[in-house]
């Protein structure tokens, strides 16, 4: 318990006070505001497909998170979900959060806010407990919900709960039970869902709209794409002009441009046991691939989001930039002879 206790007072207070400034919009999505830096930029990490107690190299990559944490002096930390295998958490006493998550993940740069959304396999557990506030009092980094909001000034980023989306896991579980409380009837959630983000992505004045969900839309891996992502979810983002969709799911990196819109989709699948050997290419265009373990670092300002994917060993694989410069008309004055 000492032990416990010296890593909570050591956590950053931003975590503690993301929470507290979280706030239900008009939409219903809870609202988390988190501030940019003092020079208006921000820089975070995204991780996903992950809790595996440090094994299939999940300890490395932390490691290599941590370190790159540091240089770019992050903000915060997105996870993709799937944040406990193979069937999520047992209940808010079970001993694979702090295995999995806090005694992982120990960096002094990595105790910042952690942002999570649920995946497939947290789904297979108790969904009520991996959401209860009683894990942030183990842990006050670990904020996660079904689907929300994080605004930070620059950006808004809409998380969204995608596992209810796939038919699938209703009709053909197979071996697996999923925990469907607060969400059955699917029909009916999925609707709410949608419109809620909608309205939500409207009203966002934010220079740059980043959406996150656990399940791909567009992959060349294993899974590939979401045909109930392409129908349901994507015509949202589009008619919304969502900049990025970023995802976990497949255990990869990649980033495939889209080829009848400006939407960028990015994988970060590659936090423990990666799939090696699986590549299914799409209609869309593939610019980056890696079959291995690794994470992402976005550095974003007004002006300019830059993406660069890590291996397992800290190496950068590929690096990729968007500009969306301020256009400004220059004023003209003419002073009369």
């Amino acid at each position: 318990m000492a032990r416990r206790s010296s890593k909570l007072v050591a956590m950053a207070t931003a975590a503690v006070l993301a929470m507290l400034a979280a706030t239900a919009t008009a939409a219903g999505l809870v609202r988390v505001e988190h501030p940019a830096k003092n020079d208006g930029s921000l820089s975070l990490l995204v991780v996903g497909d992950w809790g595996r107690k440090g094994e299939y190299n999940q300890s490395r990559v932390a490691e290599q998170m941590g370190k790159v944490g540091e240089k770019l002096n992050i903000d915060f930390v997105i996870s993709t979900g799937d944040n406990f295998y193979e069937d999520g958490l047992t209940g808010v006493d079970d001993q694979a959060f702090e295995e999995s998550f806090t005694d992982i993940y120990t960096a002094k740069s990595l105790q910042k806010p952690w942002y999570l959304v649920l995946g497939n396999h947290d789904y297979r557990g108790d969904v009520i407990a991996q959401l209860s506030p009683v894990l942030r009092k183990i842990d006050q980094r670990f904020i996660c919900m079904r689907s929300f909001i994080v605004n930070a000034e620059i950006v808004d980023f809409f998380f969204i709960d995608t596992t209810p989306f796939q038919q699938k896991y209703w009709t053909h579980p197979k071996d697996h039970h999923y925990d469907w409380r607060e969400v059955a009837p699917r029909q009916n959630y999925i609707a709410n869902l949608l419109k809620d983000m909608d309205e939500a992505m409207k009203k966002s004045t934010a220079k740059w709209k980043i959406a996150v969900g656990h399940h791909t839309i567009r992959s060349v891996s294993d899974h590939g794409d979401t045909k109930e992502l392409l129908q349901l979810l994507l015509p949202v983002l589009k008619v919304n002009d969502i900049d990025f969709y970023i995802n976990g799911h497949d255990h990869c990196l990649e980033h495939i441009s889209s080829r009848d819109s400006p939407i960028q989709y990015f994988t970060s699948g590659g936090g423990s046991k990666a799939w090696r050997g699986v590549l299914q290419p799409n209609d869309d265009k593939l610019q980056f691939f890696y079959d291995g373990q690794g994470f992402m670092s976005l550095q974003i300002n007004q002006e300019q989001a830059d993406f660069v994917f890590y291996d397992v060993s800290g190496n950068i694989l590929y690096q990729w930039s968007k500009s969306k410069p301020n256009h400004f008309q220059p004023s003209i004055y003419i002073a009369e002879a």
